[in-house]
Formats: C-alpha cells, sequence, structure tokens
C-alpha cells in the first residue's frame, strides 16, 4: 500500500495555547502521526508568538502564497494522498489547484464549526432578529461554506448540532460528512484526586481568544449585565478574564475595585482554570463546540452557560453546571455553584461524564482513521455519486482557475 502523506493548508498557524481551533488541528495531526503518516503543514498566513512549533513532533512547516504558480509546483513534488483544508476559506483559494495537480488525493474539510452558522447568528443578534434557519438560508457565507462541503470528499463536523443542521436543512447526504468532536483523553481517577476541592478554590474566571466576536461579546455581556449581582452577594469574589489578543475594548473593563480583572494571554490555561471555582461563559451567539467549556470539564471546574454555548456539546447527559436562559438567571446559577458544594460536585460529576463518553479520543480517533481508509478504497464510486459535488468543482475550476491566474499576472 502506499505510504499515506498529509498536506494540512492551515488558516493560520496552529496555536494551541491562544484558541480551541489550534487544539482542535494538533488533535487532528496527532491521529496522523500515531499511524506513521508523513505530516506536513503550510499556510499562508504570518506567524505569531504563540505558534506551535510543529517541527518538534516531525511535521514539516512550509509557507505558501496565495495565488501563485509556486503553490502547484510544490503540490508536484509533495504528491499528497490526503490533503485536509483548515476552514472553507482554504478550500476556496487553493481546493481547485489540489483537484488540478493531486486528483487522486482525498480532499477533506475541517470546518472547525460552521463559520455561516455563528456569522449569520452574530448578524441577527446585533440586528435583535431571532434567529432563524431562513436567514441561513439566504446568507452568502452560507452558499460559499456549503459549496465547499460539497466540493470535498469528506467534511469534519464538530457538533453533532450541526450533523443535524447540515443534514436536514441543507440535505447534504450523510456520505459526506463525519462527526468528529473534540479528541481527548479521558478522566480516570488518578486525575480527579489531583484536582483541588471545592474549598481549596476561589473566584470566577473566563478564558478565550478574542480575535473571535463571541468572547469579546461574552465579555461585555458579564460586566454590564452578570458581575454586578454577583458581586453584591459575593463581596470578595474576582472575576478574572484571560486570553490572548484583547483589544482595548476588553483592556479598558478592567476593574480591580469591582473585582473585575483582566488578565490577558494565560501561558498555562489548565492551571488558570483548574485553580477558580466556577467558570462562566455568557455566550449569545456562536457555533461549534466551545474550547473553554471542554477545557473546564477536563479541569474539573463547573460552568455557567447559555443555550448558544452548550448547543452540540453533551447530547443528552445532564450539564457540568448550569444552563441558562437570561442574565439574572445566570447570575444566579453562578451564586448557587459558588456556594452550594453539593451543587459543585455534581456539577463536576456530570462533566467527567460528558468527557468520558463523548470525547473519547481512543474510540474518535479510530472511526476517523478507519472513514478515511474506506474512502479512499472506493474515491472514484463516492465521487461519481456526489454528483453535486463534481459540479460545483468543475465549475469552481474553471472560474477561480481564471480569477486566481489574473491576479497572479496582475501582482507580477
Amino acid at each position: 500500500m502506499v505510504k499515506q502523506s498529509v498536506l494540512v493548508i492551515g488558516y493560520v498557524w496552529v496555536a494551541p495555547k491562544s484558541s480551541a481551533a489550534g487544539g482542535r488541528m494538533l488533535q487532528l495531526i496527532e491521529q496522523f502521526l500515531q499511524k506513521k503518516w508523513k505530516v506536513t503543514f503550510a499556510s499562508p498566513s504570518q506567524k505569531n508568538l504563540h505558534d506551535y512549533d510543529l517541527t518538534t513532533i516531525g511535521v514539516d512547516e512550509v509557507s505558501i502564497a496565495l495565488n501563485n504558480t509556486s503553490f502547484d509546483e510544490f503540490l508536484k513534488q509533495l504528491q499528497p494522498t490526503i490533503v485536509v483544508f483548515d476552514r472553507f476559506m482554504m478550500e476556496e483559494q487553493f481546493g481547485w489547484r489540489v483537484a488540478e495537480n493531486c486528483p487522486e488525493a482525498l480532499r477533506i474539510l475541517d470546518t472547525e464549526d460552521l463559520h455561516f452558522l455563528r456569522k449569520v447568528r452574530h448578524q441577527q443578534y446585533k440586528k435583535g432578529e431571532v434567529f432563524t434557519n431562513e436567514a441561513l438560508l439566504n446568507s452568502d457565507d452560507t452558499k460559499r461554506e456549503i459549496a465547499s462541503i460539497l466540493r470535498c470528499d469528506l467534511s469534519l463536523i464538530i457538533s453533532d448540532f450541526e450533523m443535524n443542521l447540515l443534514q436536514s436543512t441543507f440535505k447534504i447526504d450523510k456520505s459526506l460528512l463525519l462527526y468528529l468532536p473534540f479528541l481527548l483523553d479521558k478522566i480516570d481517577k488518578k486525575q480527579t484526586t489531583e484536582w483541588k476541592s471545592f474549598d481549596k478554590r476561589n473566584d470566577f474566571i473566563f478564558i478565550g481568544n478574542f480575535f473571535h466576536k463571541p468572547n469579546v461579546d461574552a465579555v461585555l455581556t458579564l460586566k454590564k449585565y452578570i458581575w454586578k449581582t454577583i458581586k453584591d452577594t459575593l463581596p470578595n469574589a474576582k472575576m478574572y478574564v484571560y486570553g490572548d489578543y484583547a483589544n482595548q475594548q476588553i483592556k479598558d473593563l478592567h476593574n480591580a475595585k469591582e473585582g473585575f480583572i483582566i488578565k490577558g494571554f494565560a501561558e498555562n490555561a489548565k492551571e488558570v482554570i483548574e485553580n477558580a471555582k466556577v467558570l462562566l461563559a455568557p455566550l449569545n451567539f456562536g457555533a461549534g463546540i466551545k474550547g473553554k467549556l471542554t477545557d473546564a470539564m477536563m479541569c474539573g471546574t463547573p460552568s455557567v452557560t447559555t443555550t448558544i454555548g452548550a448547543e452540540g456539546m453533551h447530547k443528552n447527559l445532564p450539564w457540568n453546571g448550569y444552563v441558562a436562559s437570561n442574565y439574572n438567571e445566570f447570575s444566579k446559577k453562578a451564586i448557587t455553584l459558588y456556594t452550594d458544594e453539593k451543587s459543585w460536585q455534581i456539577a463536576q460529576k456530570n462533566g467527567i461524564a460528558i468527557i468520558n463518553n463523548i470525547y473519547d479520543k481512543a474510540n474518535i480517533g479510530e472511526l476517523f482513521i478507519n472513514k478515511i481508509e474506506e474512502l479512499q478504497q472506493d474515491l472514484e464510486i463516492h465521487r461519481t455519486q456526489n454528483f453535486l459535488g463534481s459540479l460545483l468543482q468543475h465549475q469552481t475550476l474553471q472560474a477561480t482557475r481564471y480569477m486566481s491566474k489574473w491576479i497572479e499576472e496582475k501582482n507580477k
């Protein structure tokens, strides 16, 4: 059998300390490395301070250019058997070149989350409108991302909510989709005995990358609508806000007198979450799986979040704390978790059950690799059956090829 060579085309370089998306990508790469597959990570983006050095785990890193035939030459030399696009924007940019230069390579789209779902929710939230599927169907972002899903051989979908949405609303054939949440280690008794107990923990925490608009809005919501009620009841408690790329709007919320502390980037996210008593995540819009909430479960830290926050994350299992529908209820539930040890311990156990039943790396990882190998065996038949995908591939190849070549000529 041909030795597998995986090319991952990254929207950004891998930064697991800065974002859940970075952690997710590292999880996928580790699955490939476990199989002893050769992995190359390429990206057109600029390197940042907190990016992970993939060469330390045996992955080649390559900088690539947009709208440039140098990428074609790179592909011809590498000859990957699998190409993973990190978000649909990378498939739009490079998918046609992969189809043209490596037609037999399996094309996988890692959606991270459904961007169109997050964007439309944000737009409707800003307008004060109720979210509807009709708004999704009318969105240009939706059309772009769905087209990308159809052009690929397989798309990785991170939440069961998004799986249902794609199949029921957009009629995407199940053969093109794979439900693949975060791949996490099971929580065992050794870990739980090392966790700090209820009475050894203090304060509330929020953590999140501030390039991500739902996180900016969540912290503004905490300060404006939630924290005062909590602080009035718990005068000694503090709210610590961690996250990379904090803008001035976030920094200006810092108020030591009110106990609202902006800390910025956390070098060790696990440590700061483990020390906190409760994690608060009042997310008003968003999509996918929220890394801060799975991290809290992995650290034995109960959380309070919204319906959007918990969406697609726990199936029918009870939440790792509380899911609140309005700000007043959110504040009350946060106070309950902070002051009632029994409620806190039940929430902690719920988190263990969610991680061990839904995010088990060993089980999910095996399903992922098996799906890849199964598709490779009958790739031609799989593509023939995906007629809409081949139609879009044909049209995109024509349109994008000439646009890209025009841009390249213009830039010379």
